[in-house]
């Protein structure tokens, strides 16, 4: 999770960097393109951590696993995940909308 959220605010500031500058270049597509796929791979890392945790509910509920510190870190685990993920979108839609609304 850590890394994922590291190489997410890389490619934010990568791509704002490269926006810069007035001219769209084949670097902005580039940053862009990352950015986008570090959103892309942010949501599949969410997606995973709930998955997870819906395992470890079903595996803790059916007597497979007596470990509720192990049930409880999944649970954070899924639960952090989308905070950060709701939270970097919100963000996202807010730079659109603010995008939208310069004058040129």
């Amino acid at each position: 999770m850590a890394v994922t959220a590291i190489n997410n605010n890389n490619a934010i500031n990568e791509l704002y960097n490269s926006l810069s500058t007035s001219k769209v270049t084949t670097d902005n597509k580039t940053a862009f393109d990352n950015l986008l796929n570090s959103a892309i791979e942010m949501y599949k890392t969410a997606d995973d951590y709930q998955n997870a945790a819906e395992e470890s509910e079903m595996n803790f509920a059916l007597g497979y696993a007596t470990s509720t510190h192990d049930l409880a870190i999944a649970q954070q685990k899924a639960n952090i995940s989308l905070q950060y993920t709701v939270k970097v979108t919100n963000k996202a839609l807010e730079a659109y909308k603010e995008l939208m609304n310069m004058q040129i």
